[in-house]
């Protein structure tokens, strides 16, 4: 089989295969948007506990900063995806990244609570161009054959933003400042956005629709909110979001309280879990080829459960085991639902893909500001049992699922 497009103008016969080099330049472009999109969204994570500081807020309160930031990226993914059928992929991600950069500038120098809360929210909302829009472009580009490979590399780059994004963080406001490590990250995706667009190519397979017509996008949502599988698919990205954003959240603030006492820096080390996640995502993608998505999904909720009940003990070492795999079982999970979207949604996988990141940041905003409320009133152990009812419920959806679904 040939490593690079064909010349005939069958649009199955133009995908992008693995070992060419446009497949090379893609994985690279989506790895990179993917990294910087996701340092952005999560960056002030393990900054709650000094924005509380600063600003003189609960822990619930100060969870806006990320909350309000994934809540408008919700919404704007679902319009994003619209509007990508008309502007086109690469144009529109990268637009959203170069913006989104600047207004991570701008919250370095807010001087109020209300005024970085309503930079993160329009930031929140410009994002929203990369992630679905990401998605569509692998499913409309990428050979089927290769599509869970290359899902695994994108899922692995938002993974290693995530990451990043904590950790550098964490340990640049212990020896600078919060405000100075949010614009040095608002530079460097300033840089990544001329990066991604200069190596991401074109779209082969993808046909505008000029204009905006709402019946018709009100269509396409209904009927894929009619499809079971695809809902399925949908709850999954709703739950396992919830569970992961909140033991975050708070487990930054438990580690920094008594008994621990963690400084910022030794706090944002745990977020090197991630790595784990970026392993998880590649390795899960390409089992799911090979042997199936159902049982991968399975095994995916199953870690996932397991590790939220293992940070019960007050031990570091069950925190930190808990947090790996609890990290594991959400990116085995996201990585085979985001590539089940492509097979499920038929022609427009880019209004597919923005409903399940619509549910995925939903779950991240709704689920992390009420986790909020259950750590100040119950503790961790209220944090267990929120976070373990949603992790089980996702088990139990996928059990019971008919195989032929996600075969």
């Amino acid at each position: 089989m040939p490593a690079d497009f064909t010349v005939s103008d069958s649009p199955s016969s133009r995908w992008i295969r693995a070992g060419s080099p446009e497949y090379r330049r893609a994985a690279w472009a989506l790895f990179l948007i993917g990294l910087s999109c996701f340092s952005l969204i999560y960056c002030v994570q393990p900054l709650l506990p000094s924005f509380a500081e600063t600003f003189g807020v609960s822990p619930a309160e100060s969870s806006l900063a990320l909350s309000l930031t994934t809540g408008l990226l919700a919404v704007s993914i679902v319009l994003a995806g619209a509007f990508s059928q008309a502007l086109g992929r690469r144009e529109l991600m990268f637009c959203s990244l170069l913006l989104a950069a600047i207004c991570n500038i701008v919250v370095a120098v807010t001087p109020s609570w209300l005024a970085l809360l309503t930079t993160r929210a329009i930031e929140g909302f410009i994002i929203g161009g990369v992630p679905a829009v990401a998605i569509a472009y692998l499913s409309e580009e990428i050979d089927p054959v290769d599509l869970g490979k290359a899902m695994g590399l994108y899922v692995a780059g938002t993974a290693f933003g995530g990451m990043m994004g904590r950790i550098v963080m964490g340990v640049l406001t212990e020896f600078t400042s919060w405000r100075m490590a949010l614009g040095l990250l608002g530079v460097s995706c300033l840089l990544a956005a001329i990066g991604f667009l200069r190596l991401l190519p074109p779209s082969r397979n993808f046909i505008p629709q000029p204009g905006f017509d709402l019946a018709f996008h009100l269509r396409v949502w209904k009927s894929h909110l009619m499809n079971r599988g695809l809902l399925r698919i949908y709850a999954y990205g709703f739950l396992i979001t919830g569970v992961f954003v909140t033991l975050f959240n708070y487990t930054v603030f438990r580690l920094s309280e008594a008994p621990y006492f963690l400084s910022q820096t030794a706090i944002s080390m745990i977020f090197l879990v991630y790595s784990f996640g970026m392993a998880s995502s590649s390795i899960s993608g390409a089992l799911a080829d090979r042997f199936g998505r159902r049982p991968l999904l399975v095994a995916g909720m199953l870690t996932l459960l397991l590790g939220v009940l293992t940070t019960w003990p007050d031990s570091l070492t069950s925190i930190f085991g808990g947090i790996v795999l609890a990290t594991i079982g959400v990116f085995i999970v996201h990585t085979v639902a985001s590539s089940s979207i492509g097979p499920l949604s038929g022609e427009f996988k880019g209004h597919a893909a923005s409903l399940y990141l619509l549910f995925y940041y939903m779950g991240s905003s709704i689920v992390g500001s009420v986790g909020g409320w259950f750590w100040q009133h119950g503790g961790w152990p209220a944090v267990i049992g929120l976070t373990g009812s949603l992790a089980l419920a996702g088990l139990i959806l996928t059990v019971r699922q008919a195989p032929a679904t996600q075969s």
